[in-house]
């Protein structure tokens, strides 16, 4: 197979679009090639993990924006971390400077980006200009693995493809493919059209493919094959466990009894353990009203949704 257009993600970041040859892996993860709008949805995210839980923790994807004809400029990046500078165990903050030679990036020429550790000098030379100019714009992409940048240079240069891409994290990261969720329940790799279990297109999915509308079509898939008349539930989630209390046919209840109704207790069950996946993965109630999960009012039980079933 050759190169695909596909989505990936790895266990903190993504999804996000990109190229990539199925075959090309390392260790069995996926080495993926980002447009640069992919690149700067990598990098906001790698930030927003910095920012939270420590650079030490992360390593950072940063996109410098300039122009063709930009005078020289440097850019400090700081981590908040600090290393220590002599035996004294005295510190410094610890931060990459990055000089780039805008004119000389867009001839092509190798070196236009000069990577070292932020000082005093290259602070200074910092805030003495932004790029400016008019011409073509230009960017440079910088990848820190800040963990051992007080040991070593980890900072380095991501130099785009021939196609403008940038291959990111290819030997360093878990990256595999993303899913995408069928309203029937199974899951497939993002470049695969249709799902293998029922044919249904990626395209042709509802509006919103969350696991709790999912559980919907796989809860009416179940009950419908001992009572295909029904239409409704009333489940009841305030016990932290999910259960179906009430089937209803239109506004017909349906008998529920194990000896007395079309539906048993092992058809019942199955239909909760869908439930209860489903209301595992919920952030809050806000997105079982989302999924068109609606709150009635009921004396009998102290939190009550309708699920209406896909029709």
């Amino acid at each position: 197979m050759g190169i695909i257009d596909t989505r990936v993600i790895d266990d903190m970041f993504g999804p996000l679009d990109c190229q990539l040859a199925p075959d090309n892996r390392w260790n069995g993860w996926l080495s993926p090639a980002f447009t640069l709008d992919a690149t700067r949805q990598l990098s906001a995210q790698t930030l927003r993990m910095a920012d939270k839980y420590g650079y030490d923790s992360v390593d950072t994807i940063h996109v410098i924006d300039g122009r063709a004809d930009s005078a020289e400029t440097v850019h400090i990046i700081d981590s908040g971390l600090t290393y220590e500078i002599n035996d004294e165990g005295d510190t410094a903050p610890l931060a990459v400077a990055v000089r780039i030679n805008w004119r000389a990036l867009n001839r092509g020429e190798s070196g236009a980006t000069e990577i070292t550790r932020a000082n005093a000098r290259t602070r200074k030379a910092s805030r003495k200009r932004t790029p400016g100019g008019r011409g073509a714009r230009r960017q440079v992409v910088i990848q820190i693995c800040w963990m051992y940048a007080d040991e070593s240079d980890t900072a380095a240069n991501v130099v785009p493809l021939r196609d403008g891409r940038y291959s990111i994290g290819g030997w360093e990261r878990a990256w595999h493919f993303a899913s995408w969720w069928c309203v029937c329940g199974s899951a497939s790799d993002w470049h695969e059209p249709a799902c293998e279990d029922c044919d249904r297109s990626r395209d042709d999915q509802p509006p919103v493919s969350a696991p709790m509308r999912i559980a919907a079509s796989r809860v009416a898939e179940t009950l419908h094959r001992l009572a295909p008349e029904a239409t409704s539930v009333l489940i009841e989630t305030g016990t932290g466990q999910p259960y179906i209390c009430s089937v209803f046919a239109g506004e017909a209840e349906i008998d529920t009894a194990d000896d007395t109704g079309p539906l048993d207790t092992e058809t019942l069950g199955a239909a909760d353990e869908i439930l209860r996946q489903a209301v595992d993965t919920a952030s809050g109630p806000g997105e079982l009203t989302e999924a068109g999960w609606h709150r009635v009012e009921d004396e009998a039980f102290s939190t009550v949704y309708r699920i209406v079933f896909p029709s």
